[in-house]
């Protein structure tokens, strides 16, 4: 873990979930069931980083969308994933939109917060996190940086896949994340290990 340059825990099951996507398109509710169980974890935790507590809530209307407009959906495991990300965050800002209120940072799991690069270092720091603790560091970052990390890291999405979802540059989403990153790290008192280039945030080949 920690040696490729993409989070792998997410992207294990991309050619599972595309094959599933694709059965489900044909009317397969069994499939459907296995594209959600694979998706749902890393989306349920996008969407605690925007809106905490409501996340559950806001992801049933969103696999409500994504059944209903999955005939429409074009792509492999990978660019399911991102397609779901960009429909829940619609959800998302419309419940903000609705609430009034300023996206929440989530309790990530700790197992779920794994910084990029080729040292161990800041696995075993965040594995000693507390999920409040967590909580507090993650709520510190500013909303580009905070979205980029949990959409690269928590959902596994890539660079150009990642942009997509916010409608951005990959450049800027690939800087927010080593920004956010590093910021993360630093407050862990870890921040020599990051202080590479935000390239290892890249696009995957």
């Amino acid at each position: 873990m920690g040696q490729g340059r993409e989070p792998r825990r997410a992207q294990a099951y991309d050619g599972e979930l595309g094959a599933a996507v694709a059965r489900a398109q044909q009317g397969d509710e069994a499939a459907f069931a296995v594209a959600y169980r694979i998706v749902q974890p890393a989306l349920l935790g996008y969407l605690r980083g925007l809106v905490g507590d409501d996340a559950e809530d806001v992801a049933s209307d969103a696999w409500l969308e994504i059944a209903r407009d999955l005939g429409r959906f074009q792509g492999d495991g990978a660019g399911f994933r991102g397609w779901s990300a960009t429909i829940a965050r619609h959800r998302a800002l419309d419940h903000l939109r609705r609430q009034r209120v300023r996206p929440r940072a989530s309790a990530l799991e700790q197992d779920v917060l794994e910084l990029p690069g080729p040292s161990s270092t800041h696995e075993q720091a965040l594995e000693s996190l507390s999920t409040e603790y967590a909580l507090e560091l993650v709520r510190g970052l500013p909303r580009d940086q905070a979205e980029a990390v949990l959409l690269r890291v928590v959902v596994g999405l890539d660079g150009p896949g990642a942009a997509r979802v916010l409608g951005k540059r990959p450049g800027a989403v690939r800087t927010a994340a080593y920004r956010g990153l590093k910021r993360l790290a630093r407050q862990l008192g870890a921040e020599r290990v990051t202080d590479e280039d935000p390239s290892t945030l890249g696009e995957s080949t």
